[in-house]
């Protein structure tokens, strides 16, 4: 068994997770040259910014999971993250509009061996067999992501939401629409902004 190396968004990694890792993050720069996976701007800040930031996703999720879906996948993260940090091999869905975008996706699926199913679909058109996590990393405003929680989350399922330093007006605005129950971990990479973890998400009566 390979040994702990180090720690990555709370979760301890094996020297064969941090390459498969690194080897995401060659291939984002690489292909941020041509499509913009992620902001230019933000390149020299990879690993703190978006690897480490979407591996507190996962640790933020119960590890009783079984499918998680990503929403709105675009350069991978987190779910391409949460696929490698994943030991157990479980099923992860990935929804994104944009081709060249799949194309990424399914490069890095082949590169670095991942079990992610791609759907190339609008998240109002996807289908996909009911998830017990769901995450979307800056994709639309709460309100809006708890209609997708609705359409894709099962019984019990969880929703994983990183926010910034607005988030409690976003939930506060959510609230006015929903019933859920949120923890809202610190952020490990701005401790301004959380990870909302939500539960028993219904839509109010109007």
């Amino acid at each position: 068994m390979s040994s702990i190396v180090t720690s990555v968004g709370g979760v301890d990694v094996s020297r064969e997770t941090m390459e498969k890792l690194e080897q995401l993050s060659a291939l984002i720069i690489k292909w941020t040259k041509a499509i913009n996976l992620i902001a230019p701007n933000s390149v020299p800040n990879l690993w703190d910014r978006h690897i480490v930031d979407s591996a507190q996703v996962f640790h933020c999720a119960p590890d009783s999971w079984t499918h998680w879906v990503d929403l709105g996948s675009g350069g991978g993260l987190p779910a391409l993250v949460v696929a490698i940090l994943d030991q157990q091999n479980r099923l992860i869905t990935l929804i994104e509009s944009d081709k060249r975008k799949c194309l990424f996706l399914t490069t890095a699926r082949r590169e670095l061996g991942l079990n992610i199913s791609i759907i190339n679909r609008r998240i109002a058109n996807a289908e996909t067999v009911p998830a017990n996590i769901i995450s979307a990393r800056a994709l639309a405003p709460l309100n809006d992501l708890l209609g997708y929680a609705d359409q894709f989350l099962g019984a019990d399922g969880i929703a994983i939401f990183p926010k910034g330093e607005r988030y409690q007006e976003e939930l506060d605005h959510a609230a006015q629409a929903w019933h859920f129950d949120v923890k809202a971990h610190t952020s490990q990479t701005n401790p301004d902004s959380r990870v909302l973890e939500l539960s028993g998400i219904i839509r109010r009566e109007s």
